[in-house]
């Protein structure tokens, strides 16, 4: 069995999203364009420097989202939504997205397939863990869908991408998860962004 890891990337004074988001700002007021320019230079702008990070990110053989990183829509699925991400997601694996109202599974190209689970973190993981077989399930995000896996003890690994920018408020990594035993395993840093990587210990 693989293990449970999450990446996502956060300012640094701890946020992945500013406040105010919305379907035309993403990331809400992020100190770039409203979709991540800024927090995710690090992943488009200079991708050269920071290859194995990246490849690590996709590497998953499972992955596990909230619904608000699968897109705007709220309560019942009441217009076609497939993903901020197009016909073609990046992720080329089964994805699990927490949500409260249920939808049959939406297949997409590129080996995608949108799962969504309406009864709880716990069973999300217990079918993604059984999609990923013995590769790693990755809890992509957003930071409160990490959060909720972190308070529950259920992440091996974490791996903060860290840039060099604050944004006062928004949507916090740690709120609301009691204290955590951290084992730093590596720390490399790049000129838009320091990679650290923890064992979660228990």
């Amino acid at each position: 069995m693989g293990r449970v890891i999450s990446d996502i990337t956060v300012s640094a004074d701890g946020y992945s999203a500013g406040p105010n988001q919305s379907e035309q700002r993403p990331f809400g007021d992020d100190g770039g364009d409203g979709w991540g320019s800024e927090l995710h230079a690090w992943m488009f702008d200079s991708a050269d420097e920071s290859r194995a990070e990246i490849d690590r990110v996709a590497a998953a053989g499972a992955f596990i989202m909230g619904r608000n990183m699968f897109g705007p829509v709220r309560g019942e699925w009441d217009r076609p939504w497939n993903g901020w991400w197009g016909d073609d997601p990046p992720f080329h694996a089964p994805v699990f997205v927490l949500t409260h109202h249920a939808r049959e599974p939406q297949p997409m190209d590129g080996g995608t397939t949108y799962h969504f689970v309406t009864d709880g973190i716990v069973s999300a993981l217990a079918q993604a863990r059984a999609a990923a077989g013995h590769r790693d399930v990755a809890v992509q995000g957003g930071a409160t869908t990490i959060n909720q896996y972190l308070a529950a003890g259920l992440v091996d690994e974490l791996r903060l991408h860290i840039v060099p920018l604050t944004l006062g408020a928004g949507t916090r990594m740690f709120e609301g998860v009691p204290p955590l035993n951290l084992e730093q395993i590596t720390s490399r840093g790049a000129s838009r962004v320091t990679h650290v990587t923890y064992a979660v210990r228990p």
